[in-house]
């Protein structure tokens, strides 16, 4: 059996889980790896190429780092066009590109369905690596992305979403966490994760329980994408708002104003969303103006507390 001890320059990985590993190389760098796919979640065979690999990338950010290497992890039907698959891996390789890194190459196996992501390598110094653990009483949480993707897909695959608010959806999950990260990183936050499958409940419960605090999120600080809210009003939720709710919904207490749709809108699972962070009250003005003076979004949607769980207010 493997233990922590066995390997010290494993800095994340055995003992408490995060978003990607980190292993030392030497004083100077680490290195972060990850690995991600999924089976479409759009139609456009680019855009959930692009969409993939944003999402695997994210991870890197997530930590700090910066993407440096990745390779394509892929499964295609027999059948499936070959200027579909050509498409996909331009998406995903443009990204990458995008992202600084360089796509050297992958795996294809035979699947019933598409399915693609990236096993991806990146950097950061040993001493300025981010995890979800070290959240801390009075830490504001900012957000920067929208909430909303993961219902928006869902009501797409249905055939009823608007095209509007799909493409603000896909707009958003190709957007990377690059900038933000660079952002973060200028001021330093005592905690940071990126809000995907687990939704930003479950992802904030990590948070939580990795800092041994309370995350008090406010609802009405929440940014949603446009439709999001009416297409929950309408009970348009993937299965996994249902399965993220049963697994954290007995770590959160909810505001007896705030209705059933709203509270399973906040378990729903986002795709390649945002950074969510921990920073401390003294630095938060000067993150804000960070982002504001970079023209990137960011939202401050709560605060951190003495306790455990997550409140929503």
């Amino acid at each position: 059996m493997f233990r922590a001890e066995q390997y010290p320059d494993l800095l994340v990985g055995l003992e408490v889980s995060d978003d990607a590993a980190v292993y030392r190389i030497t004083d100077e760098v680490a290195i972060i790896q990850t690995v991600d796919f999924f089976t479409p979640v759009v139609d456009d065979p680019y855009d959930y190429g692009a969409i993939a690999a944003a999402n695997a990338m994210s991870d890197v950010y997530a930590m700090g780092g910066e993407v440096k290497l990745a390779l394509n992890i892929c499964g295609f039907p027999e059948d499936l066009p070959p200027e579909i698959i050509t498409e996909i891996l331009r998406g995903g390789a443009e990204k990458v590109a995008e992202a600084g890194g360089a796509l050297a190459g992958g795996h294809t196996v035979d699947a019933k369905e598409p399915t693609y992501g990236l096993a991806v390598m990146g950097v950061v110094h040993p001493d300025r690596v981010l995890t979800k653990g070290g959240a801390r009483p009075g830490d504001a949480l900012i957000l920067t992305k929208p909430l909303g993707v993961g219902i928006i897909t869902t009501v797409l695959k249905a055939g009823i979403a608007e095209e509007a608010h799909v493409a603000a959806a896909v707009a958003s999950m190709k957007q990377l966490n690059r900038d933000a990260a660079r952002l973060i990183q200028q001021i330093g936050v005592h905690a940071c994760t990126d809000v995907t499958g687990f939704s930003l409940l479950g992802h904030g419960y990590e948070m939580a329980e990795r800092s041994d605090a309370c995350l008090r999120l406010h609802f009405d600080r929440i940014p949603f994408l446009d439709g999001a809210k009416a297409y929950a009003d309408d009970n348009l939720f993937p299965g996994g708002s249902c399965n993220n709710q049963r697994v954290y919904e007995r770590h959160v207490d909810f505001a007896p104003s705030l209705s059933e749709e709203m509270q399973l809108l906040l378990f729903t699972p986002e795709t390649s969303g945002g950074l969510l962070a921990a920073v401390a009250p003294q630095e938060r003005d000067a993150l804000l103006d960070l982002f504001n003076e970079a023209d990137h979004p960011c939202w401050v949607v709560g605060e951190v507390r003495e306790g455990e769980g997550v409140e929503v207010v």
